[in-house]
């Protein structure tokens, strides 16, 4: 089993560094498909993934991801009151075929993965956009493995008993530290790339470690909702780790941090 996550691990990271060094259509292409893979894993926890409210969410998907591209839009808060305004009718006329549940997942799943996963590639697009990318891998992932380590190790405080077993305090401030550490040391790397000071440096270290700790919630919401519905795994497309939302759950809610703080307050 080791064996197995570690090479998918491997073929993943592979993945997601030629597609972030691609850029442009590529990266959007394969971020939509991404986001698409995740919703559709989402609605099939709430026995939806076909049916007329989840293709719409599809959809609503396929024009948010064209207009980041075209920009066709005169405002996304426009797509979004047009797929609200959908999914009601769908609610209504088609009474009492989806539940109230089923309609509210779809709305929360657009936002959830689909807009959220967004911003890798709006990162990737801005100044410096290719090394801004990997900080969200390396503040997710990296959490995710120094978290681990840290855990097997010395783990001792349970985080989050009935929620993630698994997970320890001790294991939390690994991964903390472990994603600002690896954010100092790439960002010093690539100093004179992304024209860095230590200063700023510095600071991309400090929202690596707020950065990584957000996305612990971020994994525990995917595993709060599989408790929810008594699942184990999202899906079986990634051999070892489960679906697309059991590996990327902590990216979802890092990357508009990144987007958000280092994006615009540093860079």
């Amino acid at each position: 089993m080791f064996r197995t996550r570690l090479l998918s691990g491997i073929v993943l990271v592979v993945l997601a560094v030629a597609v972030i060094i691609a850029g442009g259509g590529i990266l959007l292409a394969a971020v939509f498909a991404v986001s698409c893979i995740g919703m559709y894993e989402l609605y099939r926890v709430f026995d939806m993934e076909k049916k007329l409210p989840a293709v719409a969410g599809y959809l609503a998907a396929l024009v948010f991801y064209c207009d980041l591209q075209w920009q066709f839009l005169p405002e996304q808060s426009v797509l979004f009151l047009a797929y609200l305004i959908a999914l009601m009718f769908v609610f209504v006329f088609a009474w009492p075929k989806y539940h109230s549940r089923q309609v509210m997942a779809a709305f929360f799943g657009l936002f959830y993965v689909a807009v959220m996963l967004s911003y890798v590639y709006r990162l990737r697009m801005m100044q410096h956009g290719v090394y801004l990318a990997f900080l969200v891998f390396l503040c997710s992932w990296g959490c995710d493995t120094c978290a681990y380590c840290v855990g097997m190790l010395i783990g001792r405080h349970k985080m989050s008993p009935k929620l993630s077993p698994k997970k320890s305090v001790e294991g939390a401030v690994g991964g903390v530290l472990g994603s600002a550490l690896l954010t100092a040391l790439y960002c010093y790397g690539f100093r004179e790339q992304m024209s860095l000071g230590a200063r700023e440096i510095g600071m991309l270290a400090v929202i690596a470690a707020a950065a990584a700790l957000i996305s612990m919630v971020g994994d525990l919401t995917a595993s709060a909702i599989k408790r929810n519905y008594e699942i184990k795994d999202y899906g079986k497309l990634i051999p070892g780790h489960g679906g697309i939302l059991d590996r990327f759950d902590s990216m979802i809610i890092t990357a508009p941090i990144i987007f958000y703080l280092a994006g615009y307050m540093i860079l």
